[in-house]
């Protein structure tokens, strides 16, 4: 894990509250709720996330409900934004 992985996330407020509300596997509709934000916002964090290795989906053949969850470098992610933030 790098300071450049943590960077990316925390340059972006919606992609670290993904990622911080991710603890848990959620749907989008789930994220969008708790994070009361747009459905839109949400598809593009959990994209960007994904494609940088941070978070998987879990049941990638479902067209609407998908869940999505962290990946080991996720957890590591959110070990080292919590290290920072004390």
């Amino acid at each position: 894990m790098s300071w450049e992985d943590v960077s990316y996330i925390v340059r972006s407020k919606i992609r670290k509250s993904v990622l911080l509300e991710l603890e848990t596997p959620k749907t989008p509709t789930m994220l969008a709720r708790a994070l009361k934000t747009s459905m839109p916002n949400v598809s593009r964090a959990l994209r960007q996330l994904q494609n940088q290795g941070f978070v998987i989906c879990l049941t990638p053949e479902e067209r609407v409900g998908k869940i999505y969850s962290l990946t080991d470098k996720g957890k590591e992610a959110l070990k080292k934004i919590a290290e920072m933030s004390q």
